[in-house]
């Protein structure tokens, strides 16, 4: 008798890690680091949580039922801000606002595959992306990263038969931070467009891409849609994640098909979320701004002072938006390491193994850095507890 879908695929790390820490007591002198989920902790700037407290006093439709796929404005906003980023012009049709972009995610496979198809995903892996493709009886195809931490293109096509429904890529990466460079995007792009099957760019971090400008030229391409779903997420860029707001663009026949899923699962996304959403688009592009800003000398923090890991044997893999990616120099897995660190060093950080399939050793040697709730000071504390490290 086949499992139940749930049973088909991992526990979630971010989960897992967590119980890591259940129940520790951390020395006063040395608190606990983590640095194991990409997700803003402070909450968002007052100005936005006026327009979440007015809209919950004073917009009955706030509580109401909405549009499957999301209140116009901030589609028609979102199509905007979009066509500005991309230097394009994309319509409020081809855009849709889901609960959060894992969502995002789930409704684009959900309109792509039947039971038994394939998609092409990079390794290391998004670990959602992974599990939702196990729940949904899709296959996941590895596709392995090579130099840079870059998805090889001679590779995926070579990974492509008559089930492959979709190639995914995520730029910047999570878990590797590294962006991908526009000609490589073009490439995969042309390539899913010849073989008929779609691109899904997982753009959830592309606020704080290093690249000033449009990061590649996909949506300024004639007919687009016909090959590209895009994700976004709100949550990283307005410190929305508790209100999952997240977005598609897409073709409206796709979209149409996606409604489909997201009627079924959510009926619509959050009326709350979309009018912080809608407010952050509109009266906080300098701060965020700023937030990238920070995010970018936070990276810098961790190119400037990993010299200190390095010389201890460590190699830095991939860094950007929130991530970095290491490879320890331990003769341990990197998941014994990691419990090892919450006691010895109180540091919680996610093994390379929750990001590849259970059977590829370069897991067993890497770790993933998620650093975007801690500053230069705790980016420094982090590598000296790392360099003392000696299991």
């Amino acid at each position: 008798m086949p499992l139940p879908r749930t049973q088909a695929t991992f526990v979630s790390p971010i989960v897992e890690s967590r119980r890591w820490v259940a129940g520790v007591d951390f020395p006063p002198e040395r608190p606990l680091l983590n640095v194991s989920q990409a997700a803003p902790a402070e909450a968002p700037p007052h100005g936005l949580r006026q327009a979440l407290a007015d809209a919950a006093l004073n917009d009955v439709n706030a509580h109401l039922y909405g549009p499957v796929l999301g209140n116009d404005p901030l589609r028609r906003a979102l199509a905007r801000q979009i066509s500005g980023h991309y230097q394009a012009d994309v319509r409020a049709e081809q855009v849709g606002i889901t609960s959060g972009c894992n969502q995002a995610f789930a409704a684009a496979i959900a309109a792509l595959c039947g039971e038994g198809d394939e998609v092409i995903i990079p390794v290391p892996w998004y670990f959602n992306h992974k599990m939702w493709l196990d729940m949904a009886g899709v296959t996941a195809v590895p596709l392995h990263a090579g130099d840079g931490m870059l998805p090889d293109l001679a590779a995926a096509e070579a990974l492509i038969t008559p089930r492959t429904r979709a190639i995914v890529l995520v730029t910047p990466n999570n878990p590797c931070g590294v962006e991908y460079p526009a000609g490589l995007v073009q490439a995969f792009f042309d390539l899913a467009r010849a073989r008929g099957i779609a691109l899904i760019a997982d753009e959830t971090y592309r606020d704080f891409d290093s690249r000033e400008g449009a990061p590649h030229g996909l949506f300024q391409l004639d007919g687009w849609d016909r090959t590209l779903i895009h994700l976004y997420s709100f949550s990283k860029a307005y410190r929305l994640t508790g209100h999952r707001v997240g977005a598609v663009a897409a073709s409206p026949d796709r979209m149409f098909e996606m409604e489909k899923f997201l009627d079924t699962v959510t009926i619509c996304p959050s009326q709350l979320g979309q009018a912080g959403a809608l407010w952050g688009i509109e009266n906080l592009q300098g701060w965020l701004a700023g937030e990238r800003q920070e995010i970018l000398d936070r990276r810098a923090a961790i190119e400037d002072g990993f010299p200190v890991l390095a010389g201890k044997g460590w190699k830095l893999l991939g860094c950007g938006a929130y991530f970095a990616y290491a490879e320890h120099p331990f003769d341990l897995p990197s998941e014994e390491i990691a419990k090892r660190l919450v006691a010895e060093a109180s540091v919680l950080m996610l093994p390379g193994s929750m990001f590849m399939p259970a059977d590829d050793p370069a897991g067993a040697r890497q770790f993933r850095i998620a650093f975007a709730n801690v500053d230069r000071t705790g980016i420094r504390t982090l590598f000296d507890r790392l360099a003392a490290f000696n299991p």
